[in-house]
């Protein structure tokens, strides 16, 4: 029994000499092993990609609220102003197929003094959404439904987006492929490695902005209420990727 544990451990030392010895040979080699999880092996880095463009749609929430002492009389004073908005937008080139109700509500109103509750009346509030094609009559479309629901009228605020991205979507996505591997060739110069080819690669992002506008409405000094400034400015397109490489 002794004489077999000695050749073990003698062997066991052998082996811990070769391994020794190899390192101190001055030969370099550089590998990765899969550990055995779901992640490839390899140099993974993150890269992002944006593209500008101009938006082409204004989206448009906007409706009326209308207080009365009756439900009758409130819904019925809300439905004739809001009727009167949706014809404006209507005449002024919004598709019926792009206006949407939102927003539908009857609510009871009370006053509250001497710790008594006193129901006032009652206010109905319908809402609705518009996509607003041709984005140039933005303003004008927001001035004259304004006007057509007179006080019970509200904008809730103004939205735009970009009906077909695809392109700048493509862009991005160019863009952040281009940034991962730039990133991944710097960690490999870094260590004394190549790139290989990509194994492994995931996207998120690719949504398009919808930076919300709202503002009250300005009177110059004459009094007179001058058309309302609306500017849609430019949206951004941004998508990130995470990509695996292999090494060399």
């Amino acid at each position: 029994m002794k004489r077999n544990t000695l050749a073990l451990v003698i062997g066991g030392a052998a082996v811990m000499f070769l391994a020794v010895a190899a390192t101190a040979c001055g030969d370099t080699i550089t590998r990765v092993d899969d550990s055995g999880g779901n992640q490839p092996s390899g140099i993974t880095v993150s890269g992002e990609g944006k593209a500008t463009g101009k938006p082409d749609i204004a989206l448009i929430t906007l409706g009326v609220s209308k207080e009365a002492v009756s439900v009758e009389a409130a819904r019925s004073g809300a439905a004739a102003s809001l009727d009167a908005m949706i014809k404006s937008m209507r005449d002024n080139g919004v598709a019926k197929d792009d206006i949407q109700t939102e927003q539908f509500s009857i609510q009871p109103e009370y006053d509250y003094s001497n710790n008594k509750q006193t129901l006032r009346g009652f206010r109905v509030t319908n809402v609705v959404s518009a996509k607003v094609r041709d984005i140039d009559k933005t303003s004008k479309v927001v001035d004259d439904a304004a006007t057509a629901g007179g006080n019970d009228a509200q904008v809730q605020n103004i939205a735009f987006t970009i009906d077909k991205p695809d392109e700048l979507k493509k862009q991005a996505r160019e863009a952040a492929v281009a940034d991962a591997k730039e990133r991944a060739e710097t960690l490999a110069a870094t260590t004394g490695v190549s790139v290989g080819e990509p194994v492994y690669i995931t996207e998120s992002g690719g949504g398009v902005p919808v930076p919300l506008y709202y503002g009250g409405e300005a009177r110059d000094a004459a009094g007179a209420a001058p058309a309302t400034p609306i500017e849609p400015g430019t949206l951004d397109v941004t998508i990130s990727v995470t990509v695996t490489w292999s090494i060399e």
